[in-house]
């Protein structure tokens, strides 16, 4: 006689089946999570000695030759709220936030950069890129002989340990992935210290210009600009 399995049995077997191609199928946020741990941007608490960056605030910047610090004030308040790196034409603004202890800020930060820029009359495109999904905007914009063009920026977002990192890259770094090379270096070296005072997520880490230090300069330390008010594509919070 042939006995064959039930109904019964067979939808357990399946849902013990999908239960463990659930548990093989890596997690996106692990990985990210591990990559940046590997390669950058870093937590304060990831590396060994702050020498040889430069020193502001909430950010360390690692130095290149060439490269130019500018600091962007907010008119209202007077408080540095973003540094952007400036090398070979391009640019990288940065900006640091507060963000919860267990979970992430970018998903929600892209849907509303999303709606910002479509608010101003752009657009936006999901593009895979090395730090995860990464948003390219085209916002309007006047071109020198009178005529509406389109000024392209190129968003990439990071989630940290409390802490999110966001980088805007202008000029032909936003569109040329070989003019970018040079600054996402840098990005990736980026070190951000989120500090241990409780803040809401989505504040900005402060931002300030470097300490006048008696200790000896890093080689090839960036020209550093006095602060300024710069052009922000967005906000959070």
């Amino acid at each position: 006689m042939v006995f064959g399995r039930g109904k019964k049995a067979k939808r357990q077997e399946s849902a013990e089946l999908e239960d463990v191609q659930a548990d093989a199928t890596p997690d996106p946020a692990e990985n990210a999570a591990d990559d940046r741990r590997a390669n950058g941007p870093f937590d304060v608490s990831e590396i060994s000695s702050r020498d040889g960056y430069v020193d502001l605030g909430a950010l360390l910047i690692a130095p290149r030759e060439g490269l130019q610090l500018r600091l962007e004030v907010e008119e209202a308040t007077q408080r540095v709220v973003a540094v952007t790196m400036d090398l070979e034409g391009s640019s990288l603004q940065l900006q640091a936030f507060a963000a919860p202890r267990s979970e992430g800020l970018w998903d929600e930060i892209r849907e509303q950069i999303g709606q910002s820029v479509g608010g101003q009359g752009g657009q936006v495109e999901e593009i895979p890129g090395d730090y995860g999904v990464e948003l390219v905007a085209k916002l309007p914009a006047g071109a020198p002989d009178g005529s509406q063009g389109y000024r392209v920026a190129r968003f990439v977002g990071v989630d940290g340990p409390r802490w999110f990192l966001r980088g805007v890259f202008g000029g032909e770094a936003a569109l040329d992935r070989e003019a970018a090379a040079g600054l996402e270096d840098l990005f990736r070296k980026i070190v951000v210290i989120r500090g241990e005072n409780p803040m809401p997520p989505r504040d900005l880490l402060q931002l300030r210009l470097p300490k006048d230090a008696a200790g000896p300069v890093p080689p090839a330390a960036p020209d550093l600009q006095q602060p300024e008010r710069g052009p922000e594509i967005t906000q959070i919070g």
